[in-house]
């Protein structure tokens, strides 16, 4: 009767004409009220994890599982139509709206938007993961309509959908897609967003809308998950995840931060009076707006195939996720009569590619300690080839994910990368479990110290609490208070634990301490390196208040947090004395990370510390803002790629200082490309194509007045 067990352990995923068929032969044997129970059920499956997907961007379910219980629906509403309602999930758009309704309407109490209508509705794609669906799409589509037409194919983005608005060539609206009927507005946070021009150029029409999808690249996805582990949250699941959470943040500042990317596919065909899709797309880009470059006009089934096979190759080598292929009839007027169902266009559909999978076996897991505290366990596995890479090892994340899969060692376990790029175990092979394996104990004590591990209430992860005695923890603090997006002092994972060894270092107070003398007793420490790291402490000493706060490693402050707190407060004197409503009146700044500094900051060790740093040097109260130097690169939006005189972090804050802004990604509303040596080919390449300037670093100086690149830049190089 239930299929899944089949799907989930040997990596079968059954066609949804086969369910069909399956139920359809069933049903004689199947009682009315077990189907309608079984309905029942996979309604509140399918709906639960679809507001986990969308509203908490924290999926428990892989999109196969999910497309198969969706498919296992629809074949059983097939069978028996009576339980078929309007509010099914086969009939619905999964909902990202967390806000009321309402052109005008305010935002609820702890929310940032409102929710708008949609001109046309919003709608999703149907999707399969069979060639054989593929073509039936195309016999359906070729049997309806008249005349002959074409496909355009592209790739499937891995992103959060959102359609913007221009009116007049000016972004004026920009809006998720919600329930498909209306969604929220989140115009301010796309307008962060480096490669969605704010003013068009060109033929553009007087208004009309574009929809397409918000990604995060590896990149960036990478450093955040790194950031977010570093002060103890939990990671993102996937770039989409990360993409949409990313995209309903409070502080538009702070989207603009998070390295986010858009890329647009499709015009309603109601809103333009072009004859295909592709020139639709192909007009759009001519504006200036960043559609999709990989799409492919195709004949018929074998072009459609063959784009397929290729991107399902290819696809790894690129910068972001895709989880498939959509295709399209390229003919709006085909379209206009193909139509909609309830939920989707029948005159598109989307190719899902299987995740690549691989099982081994789990040889042992280890138990590791962070810096917070936080234990995690790692699965170590017999190496194995996947994506083009060998994995060695995987997180198992928490105690919690050991249980629900049901892992032992000795087990074969499937190994997926999710998102690509992050090797996780989805599930075990039961037909070669060892008959003696027993399932792991998750340690009670501290694997490094031995102090017994807690777990609060509402926290899934142990935590280790002896702070202040624990190795793991101390050298973990020490390590994140000198990085280099810290205090970028010279002291890496062998430095520190060799000051740790020789007694030397305890806490981060302690480095300033240090002297050449203690340096030069150590094995392998010469008086060059010596004075290096002499001369990084001292450097350190000139770090802003926001920096410093960030890395005395308060948990759950990152980068943009601390920034946040630093620039709110101005003092960590007024941090100090701040209650958690205070706290809480700064952007981003929720209860659990309201109440981790407030408690950091009434613990006696922790005070200790600051005044130890403080009496050392370090910058406990933001300078004031500084005037700009100049307004000669007022208005003016500039990505910069490359090497050059200066750090790109200075070269940055000199092109603020002179009024100017700083962008990621090339787009029609960037003025040009600064470029040093060895800068980016794919921007070069789309600065080209957009007749975009490429300014090298001595024009650009050139552009400043007189002096203004010399002596600023240098100073710069200290922050």
């Amino acid at each position: 009767m239930y299929f899944l067990v089949a799907y989930k352990y040997n990596n079968y995923f059954t066609e949804k004409a086969y369910i069909c068929k399956l139920y359809m032969y069933a049903r004689a044997r199947m009682d009315r009220i077990e189907a309608q129970k079984r309905i029942l059920e996979l309604k509140a499956v399918l709906k639960e994890n679809s507001r986990k997907y969308y509203v908490d961007n924290a999926p428990t379910m892989s999109d196969q599982e999910y497309d198969f219980l969706m498919h296992e629906l629809e074949a059983l509403e097939e069978a028996y139509p009576e339980f078929l309602t309007p509010d099914s999930p086969t009939q619905t758009v999964g909902s990202d709206i967390d806000a009321p309704a309402g052109e005008n309407a305010e935002p609820l109490v702890g929310s940032d938007f409102v929710k708008r209508p949609h001109r046309y509705p919003m709608l999703s794609l149907g999707n399969t993961y069979s060639i054989s669906e593929i073509e039936e799409f195309a016999a359906r589509a070729d049997k309806a309509l008249d005349g002959p037409f074409s496909y355009s194919c592209e790739l499937k983005f891995d992103g959060t959908a959102i359609c913007l608005t221009y009116t007049g060539g000016t972004l004026t609206r920009a809006l998720t897609r919600g329930d498909g009927i209306q969604g929220d507005d989140v115009t301010e946070n796309v307008k962060h967003i480096s490669n969605i021009p704010l003013k068009l150029k060109g033929d553009y029409p007087p208004e009309f809308e574009i929809r397409g999808e918000i990604l995060m690249p590896y990149s960036s996805f990478e450093a955040l998950n790194a950031e977010r582990e570093d002060i103890g949250e939990a990671p993102f699941a996937n770039p989409r995840n990360a993409a949409s959470g990313s995209l309903k943040l409070g502080n538009p500042e702070e989207v603009g931060r998070r390295g986010l990317w858009c890329t647009l596919y499709h015009i309603p065909a109601q809103s333009v009076p072009f004859e295909t899709h592709d020139e639709a797309l192909s007009k759009a880009a001519s504006w200036g707006l960043p559609v999709s470059e990989d799409r492919k006009i195709c004949k018929d089934i074998n072009d459609i195939r063959r784009y397929i096979e290729h991107w399902d190759k290819a696809r790894k080598s690129l910068p972001y996720a895709t989880d498939g292929i959509v295709i399209k009839i390229n003919e709006l007027a085909a379209q206009r009569a193909l139509g909609y169902t309830a939920k989707s266009p029948r005159w598109a559909v989307a190719y899902k590619f299987k995740a690549e999978q691989a099982c081994t076996e789990l040889l042992s897991i280890d138990y590791q300690v962070g810096r917070t505290g936080a234990v995690t366990p790692v699965a170590n596995l017999e190496p194995v080839q996947l994506g083009g890479t060998t994995v060695k090892r995987a997180t198992l994340v928490n105690a919690d994910q050991i249980a629900s899969l049901d892992i032992r060692v000795g087990d074969f376990v499937y190994v997926e990368k999710g998102g690509e790029i992050i090797p996780k175990i989805t599930g075990v092979n039961l037909d070669k479990r060892p008959p003696l394996a027993v399932p792991p104990s998750f340690p009670k004590l501290c694997p490094d110290c031995g102090t017994p591990l807690v777990r609060q209430e509402g926290e899934a992860k142990w935590f280790c609490p002896n702070t202040t005695g624990c190795p793991t923890q101390i050298k973990g603090r020490i390590l994140h208070f000198t990085g280099r997006r810290a205090m970028n002092i010279l002291a890496g994972d062998a430095t520190v634990d060799q000051f740790f060894e020789a007694g030397l270092v305890r806490r981060p107070s302690d480095l300033y301490h240090i002297n050449k003398y203690q340096l030069l007793s150590l094995e392998g420490w010469q008086e060059r390196s010596a004075q290096r790291f002499l001369d990084s402490l001292a450097q350190s000493l000139s770090v802003p208040f926001e920096r410093v706060l960030f890395a005395i490693g308060i948990r759950f402050v990152g980068e943009s947090t601390a920034r946040d707190v630093a620039r709110h407060f101005g003092s960590i004197d007024a941090i100090c004395a701040a209650s958690e409503g205070q706290l809480l009146e700064v952007a981003e700044v929720g209860d659990v990370i309201a109440g981790s500094i407030y408690d950091y900051m009434h613990q006696d060790d922790n005070l200790q510390e600051i005044e130890r740093l403080r009496e050392a040097g370090l910058q406990f109260s933001a300078a004031a803002p500084s005037e700009a130097l100049s307004g000669a690169l007022e208005g003016k939006t500039i990505v910069v790629s490359g090497n050059f005189s200066i750090s790109r972090d200075a070269m940055k804050e000199l092109i603020a200082a002179h009024g100017g802004k700083c962008a990621s990604g090339v787009s029609g509303n960037t003025s040009f490309l600064l470029a040093g040596t060895k800068p980016g080919p794919e921007k070069l390449q789309k600065c080209l194509k957009l007749g975009i300037p490429v300014v090298s670093e001595q024009e650009f100086r050139s552009m400043l007045p007189a002096a203004a690149g010399g002596q600023e830049a240098q100073e710069l190089t200290l922050f």
